[in-house]
């Protein structure tokens, strides 16, 4: 009977270790999900070390696959770092828990513009703390196109560079350049303003080289392709290894995009959730991420320190002008995704 005893205490004191997460819970952890090598893994070490907070540390692709992997349930994340329109999404699920803005300082070195972009997605500023931004627009090899060309988005309907043209592989991405080329909003629902969209993408595809994905960057180093629609980050990690390619947001507008943190309703360790949060503010912290990811930072302590050349990176850390001239993408209820969706099918399939 004893024997029976302990076993069933050694099974509950299991249970209570690998508690819906598959790792230790306790008072002295924090359950973390953020997207691929977008922490550089010495920041996280030193968390560990300084803190004595053990980071289960997880990783996804894209938005829709974190979606999947919170709404599933088996894990209870403490904080997660995604895109602004998924956010909004969880958001208005009621899946957010609001930040305690006190208890972490660090916020002070972000530059507030950027809660006031991040206000399209989180009203209140309730609920997210910016961690990267950027944009998209055209990279392209200045040995073949002129720098006055990509001020607009007709040149990738140029039938000079047929053939020569790489586009997003994702429908709002791709749906975004006819729509600002249009005068509309990259968030448009209306049916009719979608299909003029869809009749340029239409017009536009037999010009197009491929629709990519993560594969843009490597075709525009090799020379593969004039332009290519792609993300800022894309094109800063793709302009170090070419010194022929440029990046331009052209005049109409484009997509400004901001990945954020927030905490779950799983959250169970906020306040070590705190903690990392204002870690990653610090300064030291903020260099480290910022020159292991090279995507733009809102850590106004960390720009400063940069150097002059890495600041007027217009790539990088684009001028206020052109943010301004930007949209945040909404996150579209099921009719509307339903339309894109079957818009995109269709221009892929004609």
């Amino acid at each position: 009977m004893k024997n029976k005893l302990l076993l069933a205490l050694a099974a509950l004191t299991l249970a209570a270790v690998f508690n819906g997460c598959g790792s230790a819970s306790s008072d002295n952890s924090l359950v973390v999900l953020n997207y691929g090598k977008y922490v550089d893994p010495d920041v996280l070490d030193a968390f560990e070390e300084e803190t004595g907070i053990t980071v289960q540390y997880e990783e996804y692709e894209s938005p829709e696959e974190m979606y999947t992997k919170y709404k599933a349930g088996s894990i209870d994340y403490d904080l997660i770092c995604t895109s602004d329109y998924m956010i909004q999404k969880l958001i208005e699920e009621d899946e957010v828990i609001p930040m305690n803005f006190d208890n972490i300082p660090g916020v002070e070195n972000l530059d507030k513009s950027y809660f006031e972009f991040s206000r399209a997605f989180d009203p209140e500023n309730k609920y997210s703390m910016p961690y990267f931004f950027g944009t998209v627009g055209i990279l392209y090899n200045t040995t073949m196109v002129d720098a006055s060309e990509v001020d607009t988005w007709d040149v990738l309907w140029d039938e000079k560079y047929s053939g020569q043209i790489i586009m997003e592989n994702s429908v709002r991405d791709s749906f975004m350049v006819p729509l600002k080329r249009l005068g509309y909003s990259l968030n448009a629902t209306d049916e009719n303003q979608l299909n003029e969209a869809l009749d340029m993408l239409i017009e536009q595809k037999p010009m197009v080289y491929a629709y990519f994905v993560d594969e843009s960057e490597d075709e525009m180093v090799a020379g593969n392709a004039a332009m290519a629609l792609v993300y800022s980050g894309e094109a800063a990690a793709a302009q170090t290894f070419n010194d022929d390619l440029d990046y331009a947001v052209p005049k109409e507008g484009s997509n400004m995009w901001i990945d954020s943190w927030f905490m779950p309703k799983t959250c169970k360790n906020q306040e070590n959730a705190e903690k990392f949060l204002d870690f990653l503010c610090r300064e030291d912290m903020a260099m480290k991420n910022f020159e292991y990811v090279y995507y733009a930072t809102p850590n106004t302590a960390v720009f400063n320190a940069l150097d002059e050349e890495t600041q007027q990176d217009t790539t990088i850390f684009p001028p206020k002008e052109v943010l301004d001239n930007c949209e945040v993408l909404d996150c579209l209820d099921s009719d509307a995704i339903t339309l894109y969706n079957d818009l995109w099918k269709k221009l892929k399939s004609d």
